[in-house]
């Protein structure tokens, strides 16, 4: 599987696969493969990006 996470960069946005009820959320940062998303219905939230592709919202 290609790392579609290390593209992303603070300030992209982007949807949980499997909690597509969190909305569009904003990547906050992404470090060593931890990518804090601040999620309009959730909050922030800290994701292995080992673990979830994130999918990258290009018209939020």
């Amino acid at each position: 599987m290609t790392d579609l996470n290390s593209i992303l960069a603070p300030g992209m946005f982007v949807r949980h696969p499997d909690y597509p009820d969190w909305g569009v959320g904003q990547v906050q940062s992404s470090i060593a493969g931890k990518i804090t998303v601040n999620f309009p219905d959730q909050g922030k939230v800290v994701i292995d990006g080992t673990r979830i592709a994130l999918l990258v919202v290009f018209d939020p």
